[in-house]
């Protein structure tokens, strides 16, 4: 097929959007389909082709708060244009901003099949920066843009039941997988640890993700807080960048803070520190969960999205009930007490992480994406005969 793939976000940025994005073009790629990817880009920027597929740019300007991050500009003359040019099989939109919306409406008006995902909850980010009253509002716009695709797909079913009980139809289960070819505890390296000031003995903790309100970070550190007065050779490490970051370094002197990181030193992070501490509650599902498992890392985190998905608590990793503080602190405190006992709960990890290999994730988004260009959106029975007819790459 040919497929438009519209984003507002997209590597060589780095977050959990992006990286999603990237995975599933990639995969689709390899499996023999063809990819225009519409995202934004500097003013007069030429479309280019590169990594396997081609990329459409669209003028954007910058996000507030979201170093960057660019909000890509409504063009519909210029997409339309480029729809009707390539007379793609069917639009998968990624993002719902301004560029996402144009897409929309452009495809729609040429009659071509638009699929979208559902990757992040706006609606609850109002509150964290300061606008509670626009939640409705946010919300009322989401389930417009959904509702006019054919088919969401969403990472997580709790997420689905939450969404569908807002009004939003056509929802479709897509889930994550684990990148162990990335991230592995093959790439765990002494001498990262002894420039965090960690002996060979000595635990480390380890928070990945954008240092922003929403990511809940001070309680992620204050459960570091109360673990280190149990234990006091943990250290803490912090890889990511946002606007908060330079509020929590000064309230945390102690915490090393260790920037954005990508690719092979990314993975070096995460596989040189030995527990991971999530206290994010407003995720969709969280790749970092993931990838934290894949590089054989105890896990403490919520009990939803992937959390909820993967761990087993007590036995892969640690589940604490959602938006309880004090019982995640309480659980990060005993966990270092009883650090002799990680190496098993590690070991479980690592297993779990690779029993969930991402092509299974991009099989099913092709059989979705096949499904809606012959005019439907896919069921389990639609989507195993849409599968059927098309060669999976194991």
């Amino acid at each position: 097929m040919k497929i438009v793939l519209v984003t507002e976000t997209f590597p060589p940025e780095v977050n959990g959007v992006a990286m999603t994005n990237q995975r599933l073009v990639r995969g689709l790629v390899a499996k023999g389909h063809e990819i225009i990817l519409v995202k934004p880009g500097k003013k007069r920027e030429a479309a280019e082709a590169k990594d396997g597929w081609q990329v459409f740019p669209v003028f954007g300007v910058p996000i507030p708060n979201y170093q960057g991050l660019r909000f890509g500009m409504p063009r519909p003359g210029r997409l339309k244009a480029m729809l009707r040019r390539e007379k793609p099989d069917v639009v998968h939109v990624a993002t719902e901003g301004p560029l996402g919306v144009s897409a929309l409406r452009s495809a729609r008006k040429l009659k071509i099949p638009v699929t979208s995902t559902f990757h992040t909850n706006f609606q609850d980010y109002c509150a964290d920066y300061g606008f509670p009253f626009l939640e409705k509002w946010a919300m009322r716009y989401l389930r417009w843009f959904h509702n006019s695709c054919v088919l969401t797909t969403v990472p997580d079913p709790s997420l689905i039941e939450r969404l569908r009980e807002a009004g939003v139809e056509h929802l479709q289960m897509l889930g994550r997988g684990a990148d162990t070819q990335l991230f592995r505890p093959s790439r765990r390296s002494d001498e990262l640890r002894k420039s965090w000031g960690a002996g060979p003995s000595d635990p480390v903790a380890l928070y990945v993700g954008r240092a922003a309100a929403e990511k809940n970070i001070p309680l992620t550190l204050k459960a570091w807080e109360r673990a280190r007065k149990k234990c006091p050779e943990l250290k803490m490490v912090v890889v990511g960048d946002g606007p908060v970051r330079k509020k929590l370094a000064k309230r945390w002197p102690d915490v090393i803070f260790a920037g954005m990181r990508y690719d092979e030193d990314l993975a070096s992070h995460y596989a040189s520190a030995d527990f991971f501490v999530f206290g994010s509650t407003s995720e969709t599902f969280g790749n970092v969960v993931v990838e934290a498992m894949a590089s054989r890392l105890i896990v403490l985190t919520y009990d939803y999205a992937a959390g909820h998905q993967f761990i087993d608590s007590g036995e892969n990793g640690f589940l604490a009930p959602f938006d309880n503080p004090e019982e995640f602190c309480r659980m990060a405190e005993e966990l270092v007490v009883n650090r002799k006992d990680w190496d098993g709960f590690r070991s479980e990890a690592l297993e779990t992480a690779e029993t969930y290999p991402w092509q299974n994730t991009i099989n099913r988004f092709e059989g979705m994406l096949v499904r809606a260009a012959a005019g439907g959106f896919p069921d389990e029975d639609s989507l195993s005969e849409a599968l059927a007819t098309h060669t999976v790459v194991e």
